[in-house]
């Protein structure tokens, strides 16, 4: 009896920390609520706890939980004071279109593992108490600070449609570099304007907003997207796969995306009109 009662408090102890932000706790949590290493082992072993990364558990499977658990559960697992940073952070405050892949933290501390599996750890020497925040229950690098973090990941181009999203979501990220202004305007952009102009395309517009995602040019009617790719558009591979992510989430939602580079646009100027204006005029 004595020892059905102890189970009881325990399950009961685990169901109470369930009800936390996004069901996610901590080793720490349970044994702070009564919860010893002997009972977390059985509980995994019969299904009870789920481990989604070692000392940090949830009641409900992997693949259950949304994608704001699973974040909290990667900061959880990086140490008391580590952030969710980089694409993560700008996916949480609504800024960039999370892809697939391991979720970045920034933990500015010197404690804890170096690796975890499916996340990258950053350790900023610069990260401020001022540039950290608390959003949707999970710590986070502010807006501000998460577009600094950006920069060193994704394009310009990228950066000035973070950017945009910063400003129509009223975020504060700080003052904004000169080349934002009118991103619509690069070289190659006119160029593609130009080639437009030249082969008597209806023009289309530019720097529309489509979901989350702001894209180069559009006819709506046609629900025809095209981005202008230059030779340092994608950067990293992160940055690369972002954009196949978001090609294919505006796939599914039933518009045609053609990427141009500078070649096509620039010296197959006529073979570039020829197909767009099949897919204009079907």
């Amino acid at each position: 009896m004595q020892r059905k009662r102890a189970r009881s408090s325990v399950d009961r102890a685990i169901a109470k920390l369930a009800a936390g932000p996004h069901g996610v706790f901590t080793s720490a949590d349970l044994r702070a609520a009564g919860v010893g290493p002997t009972a977390i082992s059985d509980r995994v072993h019969v299904g009870v706890l789920h481990r989604l990364h070692q000392g940090v558990y949830s009641t409900a499977p992997p693949h259950l939980l949304n994608v704001e658990a699973h974040w909290l559960a990667a900061v959880r697992a990086c140490g008391p004071a580590a952030v969710l940073s980089h694409t993560a952070a700008a996916a949480l405050w609504d800024l960039w279109s999370m892809p697939s892949g391991p979720v970045h933290v920034s933990d500015p501390s010197r404690n804890g593992r170096r690796r975890r599996d499916g996340i990258v750890l950053h350790r900023p020497t610069t990260l401020l108490p001022s540039q950290t925040t608390v959003c949707r229950a999970i710590p986070v690098t502010t807006p501000a600070r998460t577009v600094r973090d950006l920069r060193r990941m994704l394009s310009k181009r990228q950066i000035a449609s973070v950017l945009r999203r910063a400003e129509q979501r009223r975020l504060d990220v700080g003052p904004q570099p000169e080349w934002v202004d009118d991103p619509s305007q690069s070289e190659l952009e006119r160029r593609f304007l130009a080639l437009c102009r030249r082969h008597r395309l209806p023009p289309p517009m530019r720097q529309q907003i489509i979901g989350a995602y702001t894209v180069d040019f559009l006819w709506p009617e046609a629900r025809l997207v095209v981005e202008a790719d230059g030779y340092a558009t994608h950067g990293p591979r992160a940055a690369f796969e972002t954009d196949h992510a978001r090609d294919l989430a505006l796939r599914r939602i039933g518009y045609e995306v053609i990427r141009l580079t500078w070649r096509q646009i620039v010296h197959e100027g006529a073979a570039v009109a020829t197909s767009l204006r099949s897919l204009l005029y079907p």
